[in-house]
């Protein structure tokens, strides 16, 4: 048939214009064509022409995104007149039965490219910014409008009324054609840049200029936000250059925690202003009005897209029916709607096609799919926005706390964490979730109600199903919670045990307990299994459900119906129900996790209301001016606002004066006067950490100006709590605090550092605390760098030859994430930093407690006695050496909680001669003399060369790595000090085997077939489904090809009703695979778990020494925490989601590709876009992971140490500086986070497309095929499930290979080497009495260093007390190893020369456990393990009460244990922290007692005890282990005079070896040269 725009039939008027020319509808329509071939005719120059020859000069970067007026409004008009022009198109071709006229269709076929035009032209010209082309839109939207108006015009003269579509079309065209003309109008009025004078100009947001802000989502236009594709450049470049925290930049202004923070805050203070001010203030109330618009926008998203949701069913529901009655279809009303010689139809027959139902259903999903994904969108941007409103609240809050809250336990460590990382992150999730509270009753109401339309009563009985089973999968939830709090429970207290066992493995090992502390560690693992046990049971069952439900409501709905409704159910009813049924268990589904999120928000809401209610610290400003500070303001207040002076904050503002506002601290300017001679004075102050008693009683104290004030005492008396007093930490019952306003007078001083910052004090706990920093930000703390200063200060500490073996020097990231300092190490540190700073006031709070005497002479001498009185700087010094007092000003002796004497050391010694005679006996040496004649020795010396050896080990590990090209295998990069990883790789498969071998071949084999055989009977159930509602009586065809039921004689009732039994038969089948296949899964993940960590655990706890050395504690740790959870409860639930998913997809295609065989053309190309989308995704997801795990550690981190030293920042005043590194962290943290949630949004759009695009296919597939309308609903039904889960399998995967790293990391431990614990007594046992030969014996810690020892040869008779004496003479010698000599009689390091016998047999043929168990040693630093006292000193129950009791009497314990509450089976905290350093050692000398052990191995096990201790306990060893054989390693040389045998090394030789008193007489001795030194 010929073409013809006005009809190509003979005898119509088309062509007539006798009544008029605009009473022709064809010239009318040709006029419609005017304005769209105008704007294409202006247009397409400018955009091909014009821009192409600037395409490769201008880029559209953050400077040119400018949004003209009105432009989310042009964009929603413009989508919306597609949509109206495609609802043209498809009426105008619809109607056009009777001629070719091209006139119906063709102008609206213009009109939708001209406006496709349009919004690409406008986007130019704003991202160009030139405005003055937008005139050509405007005269376009006025002809459009104008011609448009012409035809409603005509057709209102010819009565054709809104109840033909062709009018209500035209009457939206004029309508968005006016709106487009008003926008653009708005556009000239605000801009003026045509018609007026004077164009205005404008700048792009503040936050464009700024390059480094790379998160764009609000910045780019409609069609950009909807889609992601302006992370296309960031997600396909990943592919080639891993993503850095570099490339996605900063957040907007509008998105970072600051600016949420003074939402929040804002909203928070208004309601004590406006509501009762006592009455504590609404953290929802505070919630809802700083976030409670994006809320609803969020939920309005979420409305339409459930909506559009119901479009599905329904297009399929009228697919198959007209498909079904296409023949039936009534067209003789054709010829009566004919007006303008053309056809008019209704809205009700255009639906009746089933071409323009596919493509209603194509529109319908795209649409839902966007709004669904904009809704998810916003709810994770505003909760991530609320997660750092409500860091920094916290945050601030913290810094605020009372420090008595935090040492009287009412506020923990622990519990703050808990806010930080699991509350904040409950009430994020709670937002994500909050629009499915309101979304899901209208999405569960209309559902039953169309059900109700399709199927009449029986839909109900369905609908009863879901309902009545919904309870029970809101009990499942709740049982899954509770079983996962205590899962996490036993989980805490297995980590807990492995790492006492990790930290102290080496005392584990000497004493061969490892096999007992690792049955303790299975014994609550054992528990946790238990708890993991039931919640795969519980998983399981909420899996169960969520499948099966559908199955039985569909079940009671189609039996139901087969027997109590007369009419057939018919495919278009039956598969639409279907489709209606898997929508309605979906919310159902996702009440029960709703509901309990909103448990777990109110709990967490109530948690951080009492956090923020709690008691804060008072106003400290007493110290910056001439006052005094009444010590009420320390008690204990309630919180009423914080007192920070803000600023509002306008639209547009500079991010330094938001900062500024942060400060929470404003220092007033003050007159410096100095007061008298005394910098602080106390008086009568009685102070409390919170209990009735008082900690520090009558106190009446006096710190001079500029010189050394030393307090001392015994342990626990007060001395640390005096310090924290007198900075106001402490609460106060009565006294006052003066300090004046000193600074120094010497104006006339050339160095500008000799005014003092009088605001801060530089302050050194007890307890060491450093930043997870590197060496120079640990020691400058803030301050300016100054190198000289900087350098005098490490020479005062002694930190050079420290940071000499670091691997960066001072630029060596230390703390919990970088390298694992030592107890002096960290303590110098700390100290430097005291010294750097420069402040007036010192305070340093035992100094010297892990530093030996070399260290400890050497800062007393060069630190304090010259770096600090040189400036002239007030020092208090809290220490326990004694000796040290010749050099004090002052000196303050306390007693329990209050003050003894206070006094210069000449007045202490004129009027209380008992203390001064006291204090002499202690003074064992004079400073001056052990600096002339030597340098001792030390614990320092171990220090550094377990730091060297641990490196020199790793670099030649890595080096064997390196050259290892079969294992390609990345090292834990998260585990060390880089911020993210660059590693590139695909799924592991080997380690999927792996996993998948742990939990047993029989799981994998029932796992595997039981979910083949789950979704063959899924399908098996819908196929007969559709047989079923296609037999009828006057069509067999189906029925007798695959039914082979009923023969064809039976009546057409019955037959329709035997197909019930099989279909209830399926169904079950269905029902129980369904059980089987979620049982299997999740007992798999278990059985796999349990193998992963008992094998872990064990290869472990048996590896040898040097493997701890030169592996870092936090990395065997993080297999034990982080990798262990992820194997226990989320590799399980992601293989199961990911297998089901794929067979979903897979079943589906399969079924498509069976009813429409010419859909597998359209498949390829489908495919293959496929494979792309998750090719690129799954690269940048892995990055953005890892960026995100990466980058929330060091926020939990800085939180931990913020809180742990509290005491340290709020001394040095640094409150500011520390909101501004948690604002900074919590930003990158939030940047990281919400391009992982744009990515995820990228993906899903993308496979949300791909789904509507195969519904699109199989739809037009299905109408051009001649199958049975029962298999047409079958395929478009699992069309359907398609778009639903092509998303999770890609997003599964992802998730997969992220997970499987940590069974990659695990399996990697799994090759550790174990000690050899084999070896034989023969018919020999071991002696009581013990004889030692060493011959000729060479040691090394690893087979790739130096030896330690060299050619030892000496003996040891039974009995002998032996001292060994280590000596370094001056700094020629650069390595010694202190306490190696001991580890001969272990052999936990590589002995590869001769050998060591004792009585006869040569220890390394002996068994390990035999040799160990044999031998007692008191190590260096205590160690002690949660648990009981009992525990401690008998972990293998041998020993009967009175042998502890013993033990403990020996060694001054035994009054202070009966005291505490159950005596022997008291309590011990985690490693021991509930008794004091003097007191555990004491604790480990009972545990050797105990033991009564042939040999006693001591090193420097009196360290951390008092002079006067020290020498009750020697007499004691020389007593109880008269009989013994006892090897002591000992700095302290007066204590080893009484040894029978005394042995002195250097460089790995013995220098010296003989009796004390022979050694004495010999005038070259070395030995006698420290007696000397020492005396």
């Amino acid at each position: 048939m010929a073409l013809s725009f006005c009809g190509s039939d003979r005898g119509s008027n088309a062509y007539s214009v006798d009544k008029g020319v605009l009473d022709n509808g064809c010239f009318v329509d040709a006029l419609n064509l005017v304005p769209h071939v105008f704007l294409l005719f202006i247009t397409f120059p400018i955009l091909f022409i014009g821009w192409g020859s600037q395409s490769s000069k201008v880029q559209i970067h953050h400077n040119t995104w400018l949004h003209f007026p009105g432009h989310n409004l042009r964009w929603i008009l413009t989508f919306t007149l597609l949509f109206v022009h495609v609802c043209e198109i498809a009426e105008g071709i619809v109607s056009n039965t009777w001629s070719n006229h091209l006139h119906l269709f063709l102008p609206a076929l213009m009109g939708f490219i001209a406006a496709t035009t349009s919004v690409v032209y406008y986007h130019n010209i704003e991202t160009a910014n030139f405005p003055k082309l937008l005139l050509a839109l405007f005269i376009y939207w006025i002809l459009a409008f104008i011609t448009k108006m012409i035809k409603l015009w005509k057709f209102a003269e010819a009565s054709l009324g809104v109840q033909y579509l062709r009018f209500c079309i035209t009457a939206l065209l004029v309508v968005l054609y006016g709106l487009l003309m008003a926008v653009e109008i708005n556009v000239i009025r605000v801009r003026k840049y045509v018609f007026f004078a004077n164009p205005q100009r404008v700048k792009p947001p503040e936050d464009l200029q700024d390059l480094g802000v790379r998160f764009l989502q609000p910045f780019v236009n409609l069609l950009s936000k909807a889609t992601y594709w302006w992370m296309n450049p960031l997600i396909i470049g990943a592919h080639k250059r891993p993503i850095e925290l570099k490339k996605i930049g900063k957040l907007p202004i509008a998105m970072r925690a600051l600016t949420n923070y003074i939402r929040l805050k804002d909203s928070y203070e208004e309601q004590r202003k406006t509501e009762d001010p006592e009455k504590s203030p609404s953290i929802w109330k505070s919630m809802y009005r700083a976030f409670g618009g994006p809320i609803l926008l969020s939920s309005t998203f979420r409305y339409m897209a459930d909506l559009l949701g119901f479009a599905g069913p329904l297009c399929i529901s009228g697919i198959v029916e007209h498909l079904h009655n296409s023949t039936e279809i009534d067209r003789t009303n054709k010829v009566s709607n004919m007006t303008f010689g053309v056809f008019f139809m209704s809205s009700t027959e255009l639906l009746q096609n089933t071409s323009v139902l596919a493509v209603l259903l194509f529109l319908a999903l795209v649409l839902q799919r966007t709004f669904l994904q904009a809704s998810y969108y916003v709810t994770i941007e505003t909760g991530i926005n609320l997660r750092g409103a409500l860091l920094a609240m916290i945050y601030n809050k913290i810094l605020r706390l009372s420090t008595s809250n935090m040492s009287m336990g009412e506020m923990t460590l622990g519990q703050i964490n808990n806010l930080v990382a699991i509350e904040t992150n409950q009430l994020m999730w709670f937002l994500f979730l909050c629009p499915n509270l309101w979304a899901m009753p209208v999405q569960i109401i209309m559902g039953v109600i169309l059900l109700y339309y399709l199927l009449g009563d029986s839909a109900l009985i369905g609908a009863g199903v879901i309902l009545l089973l919904a309870p029970v999968q809101y009990l499942i939830a709740t049982k899954l919670a509770d079983t996962q709090k205590s899962t996490l429970d036993y989980s805490t207290d297995r980590l807990k045990k492995t790492t006492e066992i990790l930290k102290g493995i080496k005392l584990l090992k000497l004493y061969a307990w490892e096999n007992i502390f690792c049955d303790r560690v299975e014994e609550t693992r054992g528990k946790e299994l238990t708890s993991l046990k039931t919640f795969a049971l519980y998983t399981s069952m909420s899996i169960f459900m969520n499948a099966a439900i559908p199955i039985a409501a569909v079940l009671a709905t189609f039996v139901t119906h087969a027997y109590i409704e007369e009419v057939r159910l018919s495919p278009a009813k039956a598969f639409a129900s279907l489709a209606l049924f898997h929508i309605l268990v979906t919310p159902l589904f996702l009440l029960s996790t709703v509901v309990r999120f909103a448990v777990k928000a109110l709990v967490s809401v109530q948690k951080l209301s009492e956090f923020l209610q709690s008691d804060e610290i008072g106003d400290d400003s007493w110290r910056n001016g001439e006052m005094y500070m009444s010590l009420e303001i320390g008690k204990k207040f309630k919180y009423h606002g914080d007192q920070l002076v803000r600023a509002k904050m306008k639209r547009s503002y500079h991010v330094h004066s938001a900062l500024c506002w942060f400060v929470s601290i404003i220092l007033n300017p003050v007159v410096f006067v100095c007061i008298g001679e005394w910098v602080i004075q106390v008086n009568d102050g009685f102070f409390t950490w919170g209990s009735n008693l008082s900690t520090l009683t009558d106190i009446n104290i006096r710190i001079p100006t500029g010189q050394l004030t030393m307090i001392v005492g015994q342990v626990g008396c007060g001395k640390s709590s005096l310090l924290l007093a007198m900075l106001g930490e402490m609460q106060t019952i009565s006294g006052k605090v003066y300090w004046s306003n000193y600074i120094s007078n010497d104006h006339s001083s050339p160095h500008k550092e000799s005014i003092k910052n009088r605001y801060s004090v530089a302050y050194a706990a007890q307890k060491s605390w450093l930043l997870n920093a590197t060496v120079e930000e640990n020691i400058t703390f803030g301050s300016p760098f100054n190198k000289q200063r900087y350098k005098a200060v490490i020479d005062a500490c002694s930190l050079q030859p420290d940071i000499d073996l670091l691997p960066f020097g001072d630029q060596t990231e230390i703390g919990e994430r970088g390298i694992n300092l030592s107890g002096g190490q960290r303590q110098r540190i700390c100290v430097a930093r005291a010294l750097y700073q420069n402040t007036n006031i010192v305070f340093l709070d035992d100094p010297f407690s892990a530093l030996d005497i070399h260290l400890s002479d050497h800062l007393m001498q060069e630190g304090i006695l010259k770096f600090l009185q040189d400036d002239k700087r007030t020092l208090v010094l809290v220490t326990h050496k004694l000796q040290y007092l010749i050099h004090a000003d002052w000196i303050i002796a306390m007693k329990d909680g209050s003050v003894l004497r206070e006094g210069t050391l000449k007045d202490i010694q004129t009027h209380d001669v008992e203390l001064y005679e006291h204090w002499k006996t202690l003074m064992n040496r004079q400073d001056q003399e052990l600096e002339k004649e030597t340098e001792m020795e030390s614990q320092t010396t171990l220090e550094r060369k377990t730091l060297r050896r641990a490196f020199y080990s790793r670099e030649a590990k890595n080096q064997i790595d390196d050259e290892d090209e079969e294992e390609e295998v990345e090292e834990d990069d998260d585990d060390n000090m880089s911020t993210t990883t660059s590693r590139r790789s695909k799924i592991q498969w080997k380690m999927c085997c792996r996993y998948l071998s742990s939990g047993g071949f029989l799981m994998v084999f029932l796992m595997v077939s039981s979910k083949l055989a789950k979704h063959s009977v899924m399908v098996a159930i819908d196929y007969w489904l559709a047989a079923w509602t296609s037999s009828n009586p006057h069509n067999q065809s189906l029925v007798t090809r695959h039914c082979f039921i009923l023969k064809l004689s039976f009546l057409g009732v019955l037959q329709h009703r035997s197909y019930v039994p099989v279909f209830i038969i399926l169904c079950g089948a269905g029902i129980a695979l369904c059980l089987i296949t979620s049982l299997t899964v999740e007992f798999l993940g278990v059985a796999a778990a349990t193998n992963l960590h008992h094998n872990l655990l064990n290869k472990i706890i048996h590896a040898p020494i040097r493997f701890f050395d030169v592996t870092p504690l936090g990395q065997i740790l993080n297999r034990f925490s982080a990798d262990t959870n992820i194997i226990d409860q989320h590799i399980p639930p992601t293989l199961e989601s990911l297998t089901r998913s794929t067979l979903l997809c897979l079943s589906a295609i399969g079924v498509i590709a069976f009813v429409t065989p010419a859909f597998l053309i359209a498949l390829v190309p489908l495919a293959v876009a496929f494979y792309f989308i998750q090719k690129y995704f799954r690269v940048a997801s892995k990055d953005l992971q890892d960026l995100d795990d990466s980058t929330q550690l060091p926020l939990l981190c800085h939180f931990s140490e913020t809180a742990e030293g509290l005491t340290t920042i709020r001394a040095f005043r640094h409150e500011a500086r520390f909101k501004q590194r948690m604002l900074e962290l919590t930003d990158t943290n939030n940047t990281a986070y919400l391009f992982l949630s744009a990515a995820n949004r990228w993906l899903e759009v993308r496979t949300d497309y791909l789904g509507a695009v195969i519904v699109l296919t199989a739809a037009v597939a299905a109408i051009w095929s001649t199958s049975q309308s029962g298999l047409v609903g079958l395929g478009l039904t699992y069309a359907l499930t398609v778009t639903n889960y092509l998303n999770w399998v890609v997003r599964n995967l992802a998730d997969l290979e992220v997970q499987m790293a940590a069974v990659k990391k695990v399996n990697s431990f799994l090759s550790t080497e174990s000690e050899n614990y084999e070896g034989s007594m023969g018919n020999k046992s071991f002696p009581d009495t013990i004889k030692i030969k060493i011959h000729d014996l060479c040691v090394r810690y690893d087979t790739m260093l130096k030896p330690v020892l060299k050619h030892v040869n000496t003996h040891i008779n039974p009995g002998q007390k032996v001292k060994k004496k280590k000596k370094d003479l001056s700094k020629m010698i650069k390595k010694l190893f202190t306490s190696a000599f001991f580890f001969l009689l272990y052999p936990i390091y590589s002995q590869f020369e001769r050998k060591i016998v004792i009585d006869g047999i040569d220890i390394c043929k002996l068994p390990l456990q035999t040799l160990r168990s044999r031998l007692s040693i008191i190590l260096q630093d205590p160690v002690l393990f949660s648990g009981s006292i009992r525990l401690n000193l008998d972990p293998e129950r041998t020993c009967t009460d009175d042998r502890l009791w013993e033990a403990l009497e020996i060694a001054q314990l035994k009054n202070m244990v009966k005291a505490l509450p159950g005596g022997l089976d008291a309590v011990v905290t985690e490693g021991g922290e509930n008794f004091s350093v003097g007191q555990r050692q004491l604790f480990c000398l009972a545990r050797a007692f105990v033991r009564k052990s042939s040999i006693l191995i001591m090193d420097e096990a009196t360290a951390s005890i008092d002079m006067a201790t020290e020498n009750i306990l020697q007499k004691v060893v020389m007593t109880a282990f008269a009989d013994r054989t006892v090897v002591t390693i000992a700095h302290r040389v007066h204590t080893i005079l009484t040894a029978d045998l005394v042995i002195v090394m250097k460089r790995g030789s013995i220098m010296e070896y003989g009796k004390p008193e022979i050694l004495m007489e010999q005038e070259d001795s070395l030995f006698a040269s420290f007696v000397k030194a020492d005396m």
